[in-house]
């Protein structure tokens, strides 16, 4: 399968959430779990395409274009990962978003779910229907994008700051289950 990985936001210039306390970047964060994520599928046998990059659907033309390069390649699947933030700091938890409920994305968004919340412990907000978002509306293949945990919330700051390979194994994991049951 060709799976494209879209980290979220874009390192040296688009930051996303940032934990100020320990000095902690989404960017960063995603772009490590991406990379665990593109080698791990790789090794499954699987054709992965990667971009981080400041440009989903064209409003930035300096960089690539995240939702052209995965249409075009053309892409199978498509996951863009990501970490949430909120200002109250007891918001917690995993969840996926997928364009509309009862479709394969969400089928796909239910194993990726269901993965990292068995094996890193994260509060599970469930798989969220979410059709404003551009990488999701944007491509035409079935699309997820994953909120790891909440960068603003201590225990799972802690998560995403040493668990990071954790977090990849079981995007992965989720896609081959997937995977297997169709």
């Amino acid at each position: 399968m060709k799976i494209f990985i879209n980290p979220g936001h874009c390192i040296g210039r688009d930051p996303g959430a940032v934990n100020e306390k320990y000095g902690i970047e989404e960017a960063a964060v995603v772009a490590n779990v991406g990379a665990g994520v593109k080698n791990y599928l790789e090794a499954a046998g699987h054709e992965l395409k990667i971009l981080q990059s400041d440009n989903l659907s064209g409003e930035n033309p300096i960089y690539p274009n995240v939702c052209l390069k995965a249409n075009t390649w053309p892409a199978e699947l498509f996951i863009s990962i990501h970490c949430n933030s909120f200002t109250n700091a007891r918001a917690h938890g995993t969840e996926c978003c997928v364009y509309s409920h009862w479709s394969e994305a969400d089928r796909v968004a239910y194993y990726i779910q269901n993965k990292i919340v068995e094996k890193l412990g994260t509060f599970n907000r469930g798989v969220k229907e979410r059709n404003n978002l551009i990488v999701l509306k944007g491509t035409n293949m079935p699309a997820v994008l994953v909120e790891l945990a909440f960068l603003s919330n201590e225990e799972d700051c802690q998560k995403l700051m040493y668990r990071q390979d954790e977090f990849a194994q079981a995007i992965a994991e989720g896609i081959l289950d997937y995977l297997s049951d169709n």
